[in-house]
């Protein structure tokens, strides 16, 4: 007598765990959306362009100090070394993870604020905003924007109902964000601290409130700038020299935006060629990061120039289409934030070079040398591409019971 054929558990269970595994690997395989790889091929293309810039500008300086000709750019090619990969693996993480991480991320940064004011702490150029371990040198102040941005997209979310009121719209970003700011004020950045407050000030914008309610932090950061600018004579100087006829202090305060005018003006249209700038044989100071967009004029000239501003101008209008194309007012506000602070602080970088603005000494993000402003920089991008990611994510299909059809009715002349 023969059995009857049996259906295996272990068979139905392999048939399972081969299903979940077509479905987990087509997730990760998934394609991304054009979003994604534009702005990824925009971060990457400035990051290269910044390493070639920062070995061509600060091979006279390393080579001075003794660590030759490729030491500056080895120190830079290190953090993009490891930066690159951790923003393509921040960009995996999804929205739920910021959101639970944005509290302890602003402490984190404005702890390690603090420790500037420690024996660590190193005091550069009259700004102690720098920590010192062993041969690393760091910028706390990147960590605090950092955190910053994806604190303000959290709180600002969670009131998003209650952003009519103006008490509930500003409490308690103004308290924690001025706290946040007044740290590195007390190191004596300002330029830095300009950056922040407009970050701040693009977050509550985004968020959607009023414009009157905005006249509020906003006349508190004018009159903020004002009380630092006149209280510090180097930067009452600055800045009386910037509005002056013309400088007459050669040596001092009219060093740098002369010298940078000139390293334009020597570039012309077409440059004098990749390598071949004569500011950077110490005429001009920082010239390999505030300063480096001077270097970009003189060396690749006038169309040279021009590419950088078209490259930020491109990033602007990716930044907005995920703004535009989002409905979470936690990505709206985040990607709004960093948006205003990576272009805000390029057009304030060129301003400067350009003679727009007095010196700030804030650098060219992704191009100008610095470890821990590339890395920061690069994290913030690896956010914006998680959003751009889950955008992308097509929506789960569901299973709809079609509703029974009524029978239909045969009775003639019924009502």
């Amino acid at each position: 007598m023969s059995n009857p054929p049996r259906t295996s558990a272990g068979g139905a269970q392999a048939s399972t765990g081969a299903r979940t595994a077509r479905i987990t690997l087509g997730r990760v395989l998934k394609p991304e959306s054009t979003n994604y790889f534009v702005m990824l091929g925009l971060t990457l293309f400035l990051v290269a362009l910044g390493l070639v810039m920062v070995l061509s500008s600060s091979s006279v300086d390393s080579h001075l100090d003794g660590s030759g000709y490729f030491g500056g750019f080895w120190r830079q090619g290190t953090y993009a070394i490891i930066g690159v990969p951790l923003m393509l693996i921040v960009s995996r993480f999804p929205i739920t993870f910021w959101k639970k991480w944005a509290w302890p991320a602003l402490l984190f940064g404005m702890a390690l604020q603090l420790l500037v004011f420690t024996p660590l702490g190193l005091e550069t150029g009259g700004n102690r905003n720098w920590i010192e371990l062993g041969p690393i040198t760091a910028q706390p102040s990147e960590v605090v924007k950092l955190g910053l941005v994806i604190w303000l997209g959290l709180i600002l979310t969670v009131k998003q109902d209650r952003l009519g009121d103006w008490k509930h719209a500003l409490i308690p970003v103004l308290p924690i964000a001025g706290l946040s700011l007044g740290f590195v004020l007390l190191g004596g950045d300002l330029g830095t601290v300009m950056i922040m407050a407009m970050i701040v000030f693009a977050a509550l914008y985004f968020a959607g409130i009023r414009l009157r309610v905005l006249a509020i932090p906003l006349v508190a950061g004018i009159i903020g700038v004002l009380i630092m600018a006149v209280t510090s004579p180097n930067r009452m100087q600055r800045i009386m020299s910037f509005l002056g006829d013309g400088c007459t202090d050669y040596e001092n305060s009219c060093w740098q935006p002369l010298h940078a005018t000139w390293a334009l003006a020597n570039g012309g249209v077409f440059g004098v060629g990749l390598g071949n700038s004569r500011a950077k044989w110490s005429w001009l100071p920082a010239a390999s990061n505030d300063y480096i967009f001077a270097v970009i004029g003189e060396e690749l000239g006038l169309i040279g120039a021009v590419l950088v501003l078209g490259l930020f101008v491109f990033l602007t209008i990716m930044f907005i289409r995920i703004i535009r194309s989002t409905d979470d007012q936690f990505v709206r506000v985040t990607t709004g934030a960093i948006m205003t602070w990576i272009i805000g602080q390029a057009l304030l970088n060129i301003g400067v070079v350009l003679g727009l603005f007095p010196v700030l000494g804030v650098p060219l993000p992704f191009i100008s040398a610095g470890g821990t402003a590339l890395l920061s920089t690069l994290l913030s991008m690896g956010i914006v591409l998680s959003f751009a990611r889950s955008r992308a994510t097509p929506a789960r299909p569901t299973t709809r019971r079609r509703p029974a059809r009524r029978p239909a009715d045969t009775t003639v002349g019924a009502r």
